[in-house]
This record gives structure tokens, sequence and C-alpha cells, in this order.
């Protein structure tokens, strides 16, 4: 799984265009294949900063989310009501049945 994680803060009179915004790309996203979650949150220290949470099955999903219309009109659109800079980050994540699977097979004998 792939979990991105960011913040954008945005100017304060452009506040309701960027929940409708948020709002339009997270009914879209949510459709697209391989997307688990797609979420946007207002920050409770800063109500001008929307915070992003996006959980994708794979890599692959989320490439293919990057090349989607509805995130090319976003990310046109996103300058407009930006006030500094966008931080993302992007997690790997192992479940723990993954983790263990790897590990019994790991220590399976391998029998000649």
């Amino acid at each position: 799984m792939i979990i991105v994680q960011g913040s954008i803060p945005i100017r304060s009179e452009c506040r309701e265009q960027a929940i409708a915004m948020a709002k339009e790309m997270i009914v879209a996203s949510r459709s697209e294949l391989g997307c688990i979650s797609y979420e946007f949150y207002t920050a409770l220290s800063d109500p001008n900063c929307l915070v992003l949470f996006q959980e994708w099955e794979d890599a692959e999903s989320l490439q293919a989310h990057y090349a989607t219309p509805h995130m090319d009109a976003f990310l046109r659109r996103l300058p407009d009501i930006l006030d500094g800079e966008i931080i993302t980050r992007r997690y790997a994540v192992q479940s723990v049945e993954e983790e263990q699977a790897v590990v019994v097979a790991a220590e399976k004998p391998t029998i000649h």
C-alpha cells in the first residue's frame, strides 16, 4: 500500500474555492482503480491549510492517478489559491500479514 500525506497552505480569501476543489478531487479520485481512501481535512492549527491523506493499493495506481484529467485540472487551478509551499510525503506500507508471510517463507528449509 502507498500512503500520500500532504499539506496545502491556501490564501484565506480562496478558502471556499479550495474546499470546492478538494471535494471535486475526492469524488473523482475515489472512483479510480486502486484508490483505498482519498480525503482532505482542515488543519486544526491553521484553518487555511488543507491536509491531504490518500491510500493506494500500489505505486502503479498512484501513478495512474497522477495522469488523470481531474488531477491535471486540479494542478492547473492550484497556483491561484496557494499561500506558500505544498509539502507532500509518500510512504510504502507493508501489512503485518505480508511481513509475516515473508518471514515464514524465509524460514522454510529448502528440500533437495
